[in-house]
């Protein structure tokens, strides 16, 4: 399983619109291209206030469905947001690998 997780970190004016935003319309945009199975957005718990932070994790089965993203769907989408917010979103990608899972 690979995670895909995009951090973004914003002023905390815009956060509530920006989350809305992503719940109503940039998420389920991303997960109608039917490469990821599941997708969270998590709260970062930060002792700073002057900033808000969230990491939206999507999963997909394979490293090959990730590249079939980026490759046909992924410019579009990270251009509606930069469209959206410009420079009041601050944006970082990760890739991580599940190497097991405990319940």
């Amino acid at each position: 399983m690979i995670i895909y997780n995009i951090t973004c970190s914003m002023d905390p004016d815009i956060s509530e619109g920006w989350l809305k935003w992503m719940k109503e319309f940039h998420i389920p945009d991303v997960m109608q291209c039917g490469i990821f199975q599941t997708a969270k957005i998590n709260k970062v718990i930060s002792e700073k206030e002057e900033i808000s932070t969230y990491a939206i994790q999507y999963s997909c089965h394979t490293m090959k469905d990730l590249h079939k993203y980026q490759a046909h769907f992924a410019n579009k989408l990270q251009k509606e947001h930069a469209k959206r917010y410009g420079n009041k979103v601050d944006t970082f990608r990760t890739l991580l690998e599940v190497i097991d899972s405990f319940e």
